[in-house]
C-alpha cells in the first residue's frame, strides 16, 4: 500500500497558476511511475500527466505547454505546476502511482490513488 495525499488545490482566476503536491507516506517513490488525473463533474476521470523515476514525462494534449510535472524523491513528493489555467481545467485532481518503469495513461494502469484535491478556475 502506498498512501498518497494531494494538496494545493483551490480557487484561481483564468490565467492564474497553482501547484499541486502529492506526498507518499512511508514509502519511497523512486521506483514508481507517478501521474496526475482529473475528473470534472459528470465526466470520466482523464489523464493529465505522468513521470517515470528517470524523469521521462508524458502530458495530455490539453495541458501540454501549460502544466509541468516534477518529483522530489528525497521528499517522496510529486508536483504539478499548472499555469495559464482555464475554466475547463476545473476538476478534482488525483495523484496516482504504479510500480513500473514505463509511462501509462489509463486509470487501470495505476494501482495507488490519492483522495483528490479540488481545482476551480473562475472565468
Amino acid at each position: 500500500q502506498v498512501p498518497l495525499v494531494e494538496s494545493g488545490g483551490g480557487l484561481v482566476q483564468t490565467g492564474g497558476s497553482l501547484r499541486l503536491s502529492c506526498a507518499a507516506s512511508g514509502r519511497t517513490l523512486s521506483s514508481y511511475t507517478m501521474a496526475w488525473f482529473r475528473q470534472a463533474p459528470g465526466k470520466e476521470r482523464e489523464f493529465v500527466a505522468a513521470i517515470t523515476w528517470t524523469w521521462s514525462t508524458m502530458y495530455a494534449d490539453a495541458v501540454k505547454g501549460r502544466f509541468t510535472l516534477s518529483r522530489d524523491d528525497a521528499k517522496n513528493t510529486l508536483y504539478l505546476q499548472m499555469s495559464s489555467l482555464k475554466p475547463e481545467d476545473t476538476a478534482v485532481y488525483y495523484c496516482a502511482g504504479r510500480l513500473s518503469l514505463s509511462l501509462a495513461r489509463l486509470t487501470t494502469d495505476y494501482t495507488y490513488w490519492g483522495q483528490g484535491t479540488q481545482v476551480t478556475v473562475s472565468s
